[in-house]
């Protein structure tokens, strides 16, 4: 058993691997040749210049500033000087919100931490309970609930304290979720335009025999909004051009690359070979071999683009459809457009930057199927992921290698890689899958048709903390499985499972008190070094950079990958609030994590991580639901743990705990979470109005008609794009309609007017001949 010097020592070892990686940082980040790697968000925002262009020879690579690596911590002030407004502006709302969720951390944790230690550990330390026993224990269990003699008086003190720490946590989450929500009120009122603002989602359109989608559209919304209605732009299916476009991308970079190489050097033509990965076939004229491979490319994509525009097939269903005003696009986007509850279905578009574009050719009518087939294959990952690790496992032994590659026999029985092989290769397979799963998370989330990224990445956290959840938490406490897990559960009754976990829980204290220093200590002082998109930076640096683009794209600034961290954050959460109460020893390392963490990832944010959208914190009420779940799991097992124990008169008060914090949930809920999936008529209006009078002549139409036209359609040669795609004309006054049925707009069509013309809707939804 681990025993507090133990403890000690590994908490040392760990302090001092997270203050080597920041020394290392320190040093790494003020040689020039690495400021790339480390300051790569003000390149892209042009504010800051690459210092190996100017110097002596030996300063463009390392910095010769003795006095530089004496200050080699002063980025943490540095990191902490950015007020939070100033912050919004440089990063985003999302980038912002996400640092709050470290600081909620420590707004629990930190008065939970004392008052667990002032008033909890001396009630656990001063009983003997364990050391008048036979059983095995050490000092950190003498400092825990365990060390309560059953039937105690004492376990009241327990009892009161969980109240106080539920109080205490829904206190600060009420704080902070009312913050949030103003935060991103004010986000909303005071950011600049964009499209989005004026912009709904429109899917399911219903089929109609006499218009394509376009027109079907617009008729519709002449119609029924009559005075907003401003321009659309339909989703079509450019998934295939997509691809080619990309590939095309690819072969002009590497035709710009031999291009500059034959100016420098005009006495030798660039050579290539024309097999895989250049390493042979046969060898051609590298700038006449990717100029013919672009001609054939610009071809394809001119054919698809032809096949595209002819074929209605490619047309999807959708539409994104624009508002002369955020309050009509609000009015739209929150109401219902038909009589029938599945058609015309409207929701708030995505900012251009998230869309994911693949997924709006998926047909809507699939999007349940799709959902209903990736919830069961993630039930059965997260429940039978072990089947897999196995059968790795089992390849990976001796006897499965000899099995395999008989002829390696006699390497393999040599005792040195025998026990390299039973030692390394089992526990890789696991380390592996692990570091696989949240991509595979992702597919799954991005097969089920999301529109945006900010969904895909915040159903795949769902279901990575869900996972971690099963697999981390409770897979350390109780002994097997997953699947033996659930296969306990379901043979034992409902308010059995509390206790079978909760006697579980004082024991592995020391386990979870490693993994917060391993993990959240020196993980998160890794993070900071960033050492492999350091590694990457420069040998793309040395190998693939042809160009000034090139190189811009090496430096690979990254993002927070909100449906990774997230939920590991939630991890920390869920172990602070369950041992809060039954093992308190295990708070100040919670405390550590959140404060470095809460440092390190602000200096991030602000020098490095170049978001990829803004949702303006759409994500808060997850955040949220989950630190309520973890509420509710610790209350639920600190009663099951309590009832083994004969606290039989306190037990019972327990009960009222989940039942009050369900209830603080709800409030919650309906107070503040339609700020995150609503926009207030109220704020749209004066939004409009500021507008409306800073900026009169604003032809808003021409902002918004190509804002949601596909990315391959925007590219910046003439190859990439087509006007033929951009099918909204500037100022239609009146749209010829060649309706026949009236099953979709309430308008009488061409045969029911007996007109010998087409008709004409006007502005107002008025039909003339």
């Amino acid at each position: 058993m681990a025993t507090l010097s133990d403890i000690g020592v590994a908490a040392a070892i760990n302090i001092l691997t997270a203050l080597a990686f920041f020394i290392a940082f320190a040093i790494l980040r003020i040689q020039p040749f690495n400021d790339r790697v480390y300051f790569p968000k003000w390149y892209l925002k042009g504010v800051r210049e690459d210092p190996v262009h100017s110097g002596a020879i030996v300063q463009k690579f390392v910095n010769l500033d003795w006095r530089s690596y004496l200050r080699f911590l002063n980025w943490m002030p540095v990191a902490l000087k950015m007020p939070q407004p100033e912050l919004i502006d440089h990063a985003g709302l999302d980038s912002a919100v996400y640092l709050r969720i470290y600081l909620t951390g420590l707004k629990i944790f930190i008065p939970i931490a004392m008052a667990a230690f002032s008033i909890m550990v001396p009630v656990n330390w001063t009983n003997h309970t364990l050391e008048q026993s036979d059983l095995t224990y050490s000092d950190i269990d003498k400092l825990s609930i365990s060390n309560i003699p059953v039937g105690s008086d004492r376990f009241w003190t327990h009892l009161v304290m969980a109240y106080v720490f539920t109080l205490w946590t829904c206190y600060v989450l009420k704080k902070e979720y009312e913050t949030v929500a103003l935060m991103r009120l004010h986000f909303l009122a005071s950011e600049q335009r964009r499209p989005d603002q004026f912009t709904v989602l429109v899917r399911n359109v219903p089929p109609d025999p006499d218009e394509t989608v376009g027109q079907l559209v617009e008729h519709f919304f002449l119609v029924n909004h009559p005075d907003h209605y401003l321009c659309r732009q339909v989703v079509c299916n450019a998934n295939k051009l997509s691809g080619l476009v990309n590939d095309k991308k690819k072969k002009q970079n590497w035709l710009d690359y031999y291009q500059l190489k034959y100016a420098r050097n005009q006495s030798k033509r660039p050579i290539i070979k024309t097999g895989f990965l250049g390493l042979h076939g046969k060898k051609v004229d590298a700038i006449e071999y990717y100029t013919s491979k672009i001609e054939k490319l610009s071809e394809e994509i001119s054919s698809e683009k032809i096949k595209m525009a002819k074929d209605p097939k490619f047309i999807m269903p959708a539409a994104f459809v624009s508002f002369k005003t955020r309050w009509a696009a609000a009015v739209c986007a929150q109401t219902q457009q038909s009589s029938n509850p599945t058609v015309w279905l409207t929701e708030w578009a995505p900012e251009p930057r998230d869309v994911y574009w693949d997924n709006l050719a998926i047909p809507y009518v699939s999007l349940t199927i799709r959902r209903l087939v990736v919830a069961v294959a993630f039930f059965f990952l997260t429940f039978f992921f072990m089947i897999p690790i196995a059968i790795v496992q089992t390849l990976a032994n001796i006897e499965g290698i000899e099995k395999a590659v008989p002829f390696l026999k006699p390497m393999i029985e040599a005792k040195a890689v025998k026990s390299f092989i039973q030692g390394f290769l089992p526990g890789i397979a696991l380390k592996i899958f692990l570091i696989l799963l949240p991509s595979i998370l992702m597919l799954m989330s991005k097969f089920e048709g999301f529109s945006s990224v900010s969904k895909l990445e915040r159903r795949s956290a769902s279901r990575y903390y869900v996972f971690q959840f099963v697999n981390v938490f409770l897979g350390s406490i109780i002994s097997g499985t997953a699947f033996q897990q659930l296969n306990k559960f379901i043979h034992q009754s409902a308010n059995e499972i509390p206790k079978t976990i909760g006697v579980s829980i004082p024991m592995k204290a020391t386990f979870f008190i490693t993994y917060i220093m391993v993990d959240g200590w020196a993980g998160v002082a890794g993070e900071i070094l960033r050492l492999k998109p350091l590694i990457m930076y420069h040998l793309k640096n040395f190998f693939l950079v042809k160009t000034e683009k090139d190189r811009k794209e090496a430096m690979d600034p990254g993002s927070i990958d909100f449906y990774t961290g997230e939920p590991q954050i939630q991890l920390y959460f869920l172990l602070g609030l369950v041992y809060a109460v039954v093992s308190p020893i295990l708070l100040p390392f919670i405390v550590v994590f959140f404060a470095l963490a809460f440092l390190v990832y602000r200096h991030q944010i602000i020098n490095v991580y170049n978001q990829k959208y803004e949702s303006a914190a759409a994500f808060w009420p997850d955040v949220h639901g989950r630190i309520i779940v973890a509420l509710v799991v610790s209350q639920l097992l600190l009663m099951g743990l309590l009832s083994t124990k004969g606290a039989a008169q306190s037990t019972p008060l327990l009960i009222a705990l989940p039942v009050l914090t369900i209830c603080f949930h709800r409030f919650c809920k309906g107070r503040y979470e339609p700020a995150f999936v609503r926009y207030p008529l109220q704020e749209a209006k004066m939004k409009d109005i500021l507008e409306r009078t800073r900026e009169p002549s604003l032809n808003l139409k021409e902002y918004l008609q190509n804002a949601y036209l596909h990315p391959v359609f925007k590219g910046g040669d003439d190859s990439d794009s087509d006007p033929e795609f951009e099918e909204v004309e500037l100022e239609p006054t009146l749209v010829p309609t060649k309706r026949i049925s009236r099953k979709n707009t309430p308008a009488p069509s061409r045969k029911s007017s007996g007109s010998a013309g087409p008709l004409l809707y006007d502005a107002q939804g008025i039909t003339t001949p």
